[in-house]
């Protein structure tokens, strides 16, 4: 019988629900674009009450735990990326989720910060680069705060990354971002920093499983939703 993540286990003392029925809800809120409320119908369908404020409880507890356990099972990116921001809504205002992908669409890493400048864009390179290596390649818009945070990293870099300034060359991170859009537009915002920061990494952890970017057993095809419960394991 397969041990339960430590982590995961600690939280699930605290709830009163079989974990398949957490671990779906959970799952079904970062993987699709339903609502607290759709979530709740579609398990009274199945003969499970749960209230939605239950739900968004399991989420904003397990998912911190889940996304510690995928990060071990990344799979490595490549060398060339493409970075940009985009707006999400907390508390009634525009915040900015920075994102990257490597050329081949799999996702770098991503970074929730309140405001857009220089150093929320330094503090996304950092967390990346010391996740995922130093690339070789960079490709940015027009963004001057962007372009400054990098040239800052660039002089502390023994070899310097190359960068890119491109419109064009950045369509790839810019239609990756929809992805995420179309599932956070359902929430219509979020109330607190914290509860973004949580959700957003569950539902880009999700993504990211999604187009394959976690490692399993040599051999094995398993679906996306069974890697996902696997991360419980």
């Amino acid at each position: 019988m397969k041990t339960l993540n430590p982590a995961v286990g600690r939280v699930l003392k605290r709830l009163h629900y079989p974990l398949d029925v957490i671990l779906t809800c959970v799952r079904w809120y970062v993987a699709y674009p339903l609502s607290l409320l759709h979530l709740e119908d579609m398990m009274a369908e199945r003969g499970v009450s749960v209230d939605h404020s239950t739900v968004h409880r399991w989420a904003i507890k397990l998912l911190p735990a889940l996304e510690k356990a995928f990060r071990r099972r990344k799979r490595p990116v490549g060398k060339s990326w493409r970075m940009d921001e985009t707006y999400i809504r907390v508390k009634g205002e525009w915040r900015y989720l920075y994102r990257a992908v490597d050329k081949d669409g799999n996702t770098i890493d991503f970074l929730l910060r309140a405001h857009r400048d220089k150093t929320a864009a330094r503090r996304y390179f950092e967390k990346s680069i010391a996740q995922n290596g130093v690339p070789e390649t960079v490709t940015l818009d027009k963004s001057g705060a962007n372009l400054a945070a990098l040239e800052a990293i660039n002089a502390d870099c023994e070899a310097p990354i190359k960068i890119r300034q491109s419109k064009y060359l950045n369509n790839l991170v810019e239609q990756d971002h929809r992805a995420i859009k179309r599932r956070t537009r359902p929430m219509l915002g979020f109330k607190t920093f914290r509860c973004a920061r949580i959700l957003l990494a569950g539902i880009e952890i999700m993504h990211m499983i999604a187009k394959g970017q976690m490692k399993y057993a040599r051999g094995t095809h398993p679906s996306a939703a069974a890697q996902f419960y696997d991360l419980a394991i």
